[in-house]
């Protein structure tokens, strides 16, 4: 058996001031490619792993050799599971570099298991069993559903403390909305060459240490995909949607992101300078994107110029369903 799960893209933090009685909320998009592929077979006893030829990133096989087994375990304990499992890891990408590649590998690891059991769970059940979706509910509800999703966030009850998902305890955050994206947008990614990932402890002293945010940004952030972002999504406006995009990265989270790090923020430029119609950037990045149709088919060799040989350009487009099992 067989989980093709996509990656995503996180494309702002909503409240991270918390007056308003909730934090967390967010915004983001399932892509098509690049896909976590991964395969279990079931054996006696214990969890193993393996990895197919194709996969050679050092640092992606670092975070499936302990989140996998960190998942099935977890899984295992949890539903009562006394047989083993091997998985085969058959594609995957870098971790750390805002494709979301913890939550999609834990989950799909547990969604295997669960369903070589026969075992009905839901997504957001398996995501709270693995410890993941503490913050953001954006990787658990693409990896469920795709599209463009909405989340609402955390209680301040259930979630006092400022945190980012792999060191939050909350449940899932609060699905508030999901919508198709349009089909015939596409998304233009560019991954900088950088020497380090922001993870870790990195990101727990980053929420720790600037939150809570004024609450007049987040003000804004909301005002921002609740009446341009996610209507101009919905009315087809491709240009006025990549200002919403580039609007976003000036107030909130994403302005704290660069303001920590502001080293993306030449080349970003430079990408909406040469015409693209807004460029955001990715978690904590390095992945940076832009969304562009027929009349801007351009900013793909643009962007590839900016960012020269040592980073990575391609492109793809939304994935508008959720993760797929070949059996």
């Amino acid at each position: 058996m067989i989980i093709k799960a996509p990656s995503r893209i996180h494309m702002s933090l909503i409240d991270m001031n918390g007056s308003y009685r909730r934090v967390d909320g967010g915004i983001g998009l399932a892509l098509q490619e690049p896909q976590f592929i991964l395969e279990i077979q079931k054996t006696e006893s214990g969890v193993t792993l393996e990895f197919s030829d194709e996969v050679i990133d050092e640092e992606a096989i670092e975070e499936c050799r302990i989140k996998i087994p960190e998942a099935a375990k977890a899984a295992m304990d949890y539903f009562n599971i006394d047989s083993g499992f091997h998985f085969i890891v058959h594609q995957t990408y870098p971790p750390h570099s805002g494709f979301g590649s913890g939550t999609q590998i834990s989950i799909s690891a547990a969604h295997l298991i669960t369903e070589t059991m026969g075992i009905e769970v839901e997504s957001r059940e398996l995501s709270s069993i693995v410890g993941r979706g503490g913050t953001s509910g954006i990787g658990t509800y693409t990896h469920d559903l795709g599209g463009f999703i909405l989340d609402g966030g955390h209680s301040k009850e259930e979630k006092p403390l400022f945190l980012p998902s792999g060191a939050s305890e909350a449940k899932p955050a609060t699905l508030i909305a999901r919508y198709d994206f349009p089909e015939e947008w596409n998304i233009l990614i560019a991954i900088p060459e950088i020497e380090k990932h922001m993870e870790g402890d990195d990101e727990v002293d980053v929420f720790q240490t600037y939150c809570p945010l004024p609450k007049e940004e987040v003000e804004q952030v909301s005002h921002l995909i609740l009446m341009n972002l996610v209507p101009f999504m919905i009315e087809k406006d491709i240009k006025n949607f990549g200002w919403s995009i580039s609007q976003l990265q000036n107030v909130g989270f994403n302005k704290l992101e660069h303001s920590l790090d502001d080293s993306y923020l030449p080349t970003m430029k430079a990408i909406e300078d040469a015409g693209a119609y807004g460029v955001g950037i990715s978690s904590f990045g390095p992945v940076l994107y832009t969304i562009f149709d027929e009349s801007n088919e351009f900013i793909v060799e643009k962007t590839r110029e900016i960012i020269g040989d040592n980073g990575t350009v391609f492109v793809t487009k939304a994935q508008n369903h959720g993760f797929v099992i070949e059996k």
